[in-house]
């Protein structure tokens, strides 16, 4: 329960149906250690939210606890985001917290609790299909809301006793309940922000955390598809693929960040057009509708969240799997996520690895 409205809507969902809760909290990280203390009420896992949750599993009558996982969150999510940004890659901290910690250290604490479903306030669904004898993930019937995509990495174990209460409600559906419940939630904002870079500010918090960093790579060259130089960056880290804004660049024309190369400090930018990309290959992948990828399937792709997904066929490959869109796609970042779906099944995903410009 992370003390928004979403979890504790499954909380009181489960407790209304009859069902033995229990609320678990987790306790991610300090201010101190991250910085960017802007006290926000709204960010996810922070002690207001924590209070919150506590508020509502004291109204709703169910246990809470806080589980202390600073440690783990720091090896599994906060340093992969920093040696992800340093290697020029763009990083999805949010999907690796779902797999190493919500449903790794929180599914081991409801062992120890002795319970063997595990619940959350995720849009998405979870069906048992017996042709196959496998565990499918499912989109959540609230399109605008759906987190399918964010729950990739999920394993056929875990599906097995996962929960969504949420699934088959839309946001709206979900706010009205919160208010019959009157639960202490109900009118809360959505964190939007990643939940340990508060303030939003990437540089700000790779700098803290890489003291030095912006001296150490300040003045590396920007160049245009044709390897002129335009003008100097503040440092690789603090750019992403399809950047426009904050460049520092003047040309006469807007211009987007289409590669960074970490190894030489350079930062390269072009026309949106240059963004285009045929396919992708991808890695760290994970099957859940399918035992493995045998053979070509036609699927619909998303590259990030808020995709909309793209045709594609995606193909074998022995370091994971290859992805040919039917026609092209546009910025193709590697270290985001790609997600294959079957209509509102997820196939399974993998970690962008490189793009296939033709």
């Amino acid at each position: 329960m992370s003390g928004g409205v979403d979890s504790s809507v499954a909380a009181a969902l489960l407790k209304k149906d009859g069902c033995d809760v229990v609320g678990l909290t987790m306790h991610l990280w300090d201010y101190d250690s991250v910085g960017g203390n802007v006290f926000s009420e709204s960010s996810c896992c922070s002690v207001e939210t924590a209070n919150d949750a506590r508020t509502v599993c004291l109204n709703l009558g169910i246990p809470h606890y806080v589980i202390d996982v600073r440690d783990a969150f720091e090896k599994s999510v906060v340093s992969n985001f920093s040696r992800e940004y340093l290697n020029g890659r763009t990083p999805n901290p949010c999907i690796l917290c779902n797999s190493e910690m919500k449903w790794k250290i929180l599914l081991d604490k409801a062992n120890e609790l002795g319970f063997y479903y595990f619940a959350t306030g995720h849009y998405a669904r979870v069906e048992f299909d017996k042709k196959t004898g496998r565990y499918f993930l499912l989109r959540g019937i609230d399109s605008t809301k759906d987190q399918a995509y964010a729950l990739w990495r999920l394993t056929q174990p875990q599906l097995e006793r996962t929960l969504f209460p949420l699934g088959d409600f839309s946001k709206k559906e979900i706010r009205k309940i919160a208010n019959e419940f009157n639960l202490k939630t109900k009118d809360k904002k959505e964190s939007q922000e990643i939940c340990f870079v508060p303030d939003e500010d990437y540089s700000r918090f790779l700098d803290e955390r890489v003291p030095g960093l912006k001296d150490k790579l300040a003045d590396g060259e920007i160049l245009d598809q044709q390897n002129n130089v335009l003008g100097a960056h503040k440092g690789f880290p603090f750019y992403t693929i399809g950047q426009r804004k904050g460049l520092g660049i003047a040309v006469g024309k807007p211009v987007y960040v289409t590669k960074i190369d970490a190894e030489s400090n350079r930062v390269f930018v072009g026309d949106k057009e240059d963004l285009f990309c045929k396919g992708l290959f991808a890695e760290e992948t994970n099957w859940i509708a399918i035992e493995n990828l045998k053979k070509p399937k036609k699927v619909s792709v998303k590259i990030r969240y808020n995709d909309i997904g793209k045709p594609a066929t995606i193909f074998p490959d022995p370091n994971g799997v290859k992805v040919v869109f039917e026609n092209f796609h546009q910025a193709v970042t590697p270290g985001q996520s790609v997600v294959f779906f079957d209509g509102d099944v997820v196939v399974g995903g993998g970690v962008i690895e490189v793009d296939i410009k033709e």
